[in-house]
């Protein structure tokens, strides 16, 4: 199958595509490098460096014709959100609209689309969160990744493209952005092996769901080939705290330094862990990888 991945220079989109190549997929990478690495492209993938808005996107699915898009591509900076939704919305929203409408009139087949599971449900009223919880953004990165689920669900009804979304939690790993906003797993690894002040937002008893990236591109290969018009959460359906991860990683990386605590950053949910008994129960999908091993992983990626 020919895929189209976006974002596939990308943390995430960059294993999603190394994972498609090993089973034989041919892939073509659309990514603007605005965040992601040429580096991390596989040789054997095509890459086009080309914002999602870009009118070009149709020159693109001309000449590969994918089979199937895989959609990474995101604006993912909470806090950037809250300082700029013009342009989250215009990347997010506006990006993914001219992404669906050129797969439309072009003919493919169906599309996987990387959404939010850690900020859709915003202040959770219970946990651990699973579809059905209500979902009622409190920043503007969780209204435009909603946004684009309805989309995308539209599409499918309108034009019956064939589409899985899947919400991630907090996904960390190997490639993760050790400057950028979105990763703390990253933050930290960084901070402690450079021996710099780790700086904590808030309490640190904020709670997240972590799963380690291959886990996560574990589920996006069983998506591929039935792509069923569900939503699936990813997540281990277990909380950690800020507070207990800075625990374990100071622990695992040698780090001899106490954290500060600075502000709570706005936009941010307090508490969030996912359910994921309906990916496990109709895609086969379960995090296999411990906290402890992926964040060892990780650290040592990072030395």
């Amino acid at each position: 199958m020919k895929v189209l991945v976006t974002g596939g220079a990308g943390f995430i989109g960059s294993h999603v595509v190394d994972a498609l190549i090993q089973e034989g997929h041919d892939v073509v990478v659309v990514d603007d490098l605005s965040s992601g690495k040429r580096e991390h492209v596989d040789p054997a993938a095509k890459l086009y460096q080309l914002d999602i808005r870009d009118p070009q996107l149709r020159e693109v699915f001309l000449l590969e014709r994918p089979e199937q898009v895989n959609h990474h591509a995101a604006h993912v900076d909470v806090r950037g959100s809250v300082a700029d939704p013009l342009f989250d919305a215009q990347v997010n929203i506006l990006g993914s609209l001219n992404l669906l409408e050129t797969a439309r009139e072009h003919g493919v087949d169906s599309f996987i689309y990387a959404s939010t599971g850690g900020a859709v449900y915003g202040e959770p009223s219970y946990l651990p969160c699973d579809e059905a919880h209500p979902v009622t953004p409190i920043c503007p990165y969780a209204v435009s990744k909603l946004a684009v689920e309805r989309y995308v669900a539209y599409y499918g009804h309108a034009y019956g493209l064939r589409f899985t979304i899947l919400r991630y939690p907090n996904v960390y790993g190997p490639r993760q952005d050790p400057f950028g906003e979105a990763g703390v797993v990253a933050i930290f690894a960084r901070q402690m092996l450079q021996g710099e002040q780790v700086v904590i937002n808030g309490s640190g008893e904020q709670e997240r769901d972590f799963v380690y990236v291959d886990d996560i591109v574990a589920a996006n290969l069983l998506a591929l080939d039935d792509p069923n018009g569900e939503i699936y959460n990813l997540g281990a359906g277990v909380e950690t705290s800020i507070n207990q991860l800075f625990a374990i990683m100071k622990r695992l990386s040698g780090y001899a330094r106490d954290p500060i605590y600075g502000p709570t950053k706005p936009g941010e949910t307090f508490k969030i862990y996912l359910d994921a008994t309906k990916a496990g129960r109709q895609l086969r999908w379960r995090p296999r990888v411990s906290l402890e091993d992926g964040l060892r992983a990780t650290i040592a990626s990072f030395q």
